[in-house]
């Protein structure tokens, strides 16, 4: 998904020329026509604003009383001011207001696309290091959490209400997809923020271990314990203790986190008496807990003491959306680690990332986007600097065919419709086989598939085949390329940050 520019300005023919311009970078535009207009815009709960192009003279309210007004809100957004009157005063007293760049107008296009791509380059890696410091401080928030997939927001809203209270949570999802963030995000978002954030990952202590660990053990309790140790639960106290791979705790060390949990003391090991406790547990699996407590891997009572506040983060293919900005934070922090000065990544690996499923999810991503900052020579990442992601895009569509799904039912209207095409009915495709490369035209209800999923289906698969080829897959469409790009963007398959020429055909 691309930047969103929001263009503020009261004259109707700089507005569409403006627009134009940005929308020709590869961004997405919305329009203002005043001051008071874009406040609103910018408050809303659901603003998806990722700069500002203000006009400083406007009728109602003008440029410097909204970057006023941004300064008061704490606004993170970046906002480039433009004015017909370039003196060197407005220039100084837009820059203490909180600008970040100035351009005359009417500006011209190389100008301002330059603007526009140091400032969001900039906004990026601002956000990317005060999300670093705040997550090692114990302050994160909701807010440092990027995203703008819908399913992500739900998951985020009930994270909040949970912060509120000192309610269990369990955070469930696949290895890779965030749910540190998540507790960290709860923790910084409630009355314990100030308080320590101790994460604990259960899957990498070993078994003889885990009870030391999490609840101590005194001067020579065991072979080799020379000196005190007080154990995360009471280096946690009045904070929040995250429990990662909860799953893996072995069951001695599942009874004493029970008794923990239910009468808020912890026994540490070769001690005579139990120690108070006040703390609060966060935990996190990867696992089926439910189908652990079945076959006697976890216990069930300790289940439905975790399991209160369930919470589900959906896997990174789940919320494609995401991408483009994650790429985008994650380059800033690597290019400012690294020393490098890339300003962009290509249509073609942004497209490239899009047509991945990412199994390691978002930090799998993250590795990507660091082995291609480091491989990269150039101003911009293009698909040759994700070789690893390519090469998984042809292994996966080279993977033997998996046994037969189950098909949808037929209905008795589908063998007239097929024979009417002069296609066999026993041949009609009902659903997608796992690994089979060819679509299905039926979903898992039998009903035919919007065209528009099919059309996206058929182009991720195209671009996994020629490795991110942005030329070849449109001759083998038999499209033009700029129609692809524009096919990518509507589909949301690809975040373009440079301009496209519509009469370029060059191979890659």
């Amino acid at each position: 998904m691309p930047e969103c520019i929001l263009v503020v300005d009261d004259d109707p023919v700089q507005r569409r020329l403006l627009e134009s311009m940005i929308r020709k970078f590869g961004y997405e535009a919305i329009v203002a026509e005043g001051g008071d207009e874009a406040a609103r815009m910018l408050s809303a709960a659901d603003a998806r604003i990722d700069c500002v192009l203000l006009d400083l003279v406007m009728p109602d309210l003008d440029g410097m009383g909204l970057l006023a007004r941004l300064r008061e809100g704490n606004s993170s957004v970046p906002v480039i001011v433009q004015t017909a009157h370039g003196g060197i005063d407005n220039v100084i007293s837009a820059m203490r207001a909180g600008a970040v760049d100035f351009v005359v107008k009417p500006v011209g296009a190389e100008r301002l696309q330059v603007s526009l791509r140091n400032a969001l380059n900039a906004s990026a890696l601002a956000g990317e290091l005060q999300r670093l410091k705040r997550s090692r401080s114990g302050t994160l928030t909701f807010r440092d959490i990027v995203t703008r997939s819908p399913a992500m927001h739900a998951v985020l809203r009930n994270a909040e209400k949970a912060s509120a209270s000192a309610i269990p949570v369990l955070i469930e999802g696949e290895s890779g997809v965030g749910k540190e963030m998540i507790a960290r995000a709860i923790h910084g978002s409630g009355e314990r923020k100030s308080k320590p954030f101790v994460a604990v990952n259960c899957g990498a202590i070993p078994d003889n271990l885990v009870e030391s660990i999490l609840f101590g053990h005194e001067k020579g309790a065991f072979t080799g314990a020379t000196e005190r140790h007080t154990g995360k639960f009471v280096e946690a106290s009045g904070g929040t203790l995250f429990l990662d791979e909860v799953g893996e705790l072995p069951l001695t060390a599942q009874v004493k986190l029970l008794r923990a949990l239910q009468d808020g003391e912890i026994e540490p090991v070769g001690a005579r008496k139990s120690v108070k406790v006040e703390v609060r547990v966060i935990s996190a699996t990867n696992r089926n807990l439910m189908d652990d407590v079945k076959a006697g891997r976890f216990r069930e009572d300790l289940f439905y003491r975790l399991h209160v506040f369930p919470i589900s983060v959906p896997p990174l293919r789940g919320r494609r959306e995401d991408i483009p900005d994650l790429v985008r934070h994650f380059l800033a922090r690597f290019c400012a680690e690294e020393g490098k000065t890339i300003r962009t990544v290509s249509s073609d690996a942004m497209a490239l990332l899009n047509a991945f499923r990412w199994p390691g999810n978002v930090r799998q991503l993250e590795n990507a986007v660091f082995r291609a900052v480091v491989l990269a020579e150039a101003e911009s990442v293009g698909a040759a600097e994700f070789p690893q992601i390519a090469a998984l895009l042809s292994t996966d569509r080279q993977a033997p065919l998996a046994p037969m799904a189950e098909t949808a039912p037929v209905t008795p209207e589908l063998p007239h419709i097929a024979e009417s095409f002069g296609i066999a009915a026993d041949a009609m495709p009902l659903t997608r086989m796992p690994g089979d490369p060819a679509l299905a035209l039926l979903d898992e209800a039998g009903q035919v598939r919007p065209l528009e999923d099919i059309e996206s289906e058929l182009i991720r698969f195209a671009i996994a085949h020629y490795r991110g080829r942005m030329s070849e897959v449109a001759r083998r469409l038999k499209i033009g390329r700029s129609t692809l790009y524009r096919k990518l963007e509507g589909l949301g398959l690809s975040d373009s940050g440079t301009e496209l020429d519509p009469h370029s055909v060059a191979a890659e």
